[in-house]
């Protein structure tokens, strides 16, 4: 099986020097990279807190499924990082209204993200 890199403008291009893609195909397994609240328009975060860095994020995945072949209908898992456990039900709140039911597995987990970031996000897919 062929391993296929996927990659889309309408999500930031990983900084410069960082090795990794924005996702990996292959056969119908589909990973996406952790995924910051970068606007991929205008290459800053999102502004605003939690809620509208949870939305970007989630809009960069959903963009990189696409791209993908891929819907959050695919999606097994959903990791979210995130930097403060205060942020937690905004986050859950958000994650929620924009992923929708039936919600795929999930773990989230807290830690240091670089400058202003509090959240990333990533999925692992399995596309029919």
């Amino acid at each position: 099986m062929t391993r296929t890199v996927i990659s889309t403008g309408d999500a930031p291009a990983p900084a410069a020097g960082v090795p990794l893609s924005q996702a990996v195909r292959k056969g119908n397994i589909l990973q996406v990279s952790g995924q910051t609240p970068v606007n991929p328009e205008t290459g800053k975060l999102a502004e605003g807190g939690v809620v509208e860095q949870t939305e970007q994020s989630l809009r960069n995945v959903i963009a990189i499924l696409e791209a993908g072949g891929a819907s959050l209908r695919d999606v097994l898992m959903l990791r979210v990082y995130l930097t403060d456990v205060a942020h937690f039900t905004e986050m859950n709140e958000t994650y929620a209204r924009v992923v929708g039911e039936p919600f795929p597995a999930r773990t989230t987990v807290y830690v240091g993200l670089p400058g202003e970031m509090l959240v990333e996000i990533d999925a692992l897919a399995v596309v029919d």
